[in-house]
């Protein structure tokens, strides 16, 4: 599991940027979700990581 955190705004941001972080559930800053830990989840990470913070969960 990855626990990922908006923690910079995305007003001014590209559209694109928007729709990864919306698609991961992310809509305010400071807010904190958990994901599992897929290919698919890594490269949305990977096109914002300027914007979350992201650390691996151990279950």
């Amino acid at each position: 599991m990855l626990k990922v955190t908006l923690v910079k705004s995305m007003i001014g941001r590209p559209e694109k940027h928007r729709k990864i972080l919306r698609g991961m559930g992310l809509t305010k800053l400071n807010r904190t979700v958990e994901l599992k830990d897929t290919p698919a989840i890594r490269g949305m990470i990977n096109k914002v990581t300027h914007l979350v913070k992201a650390e691996e969960v151990s279950q």
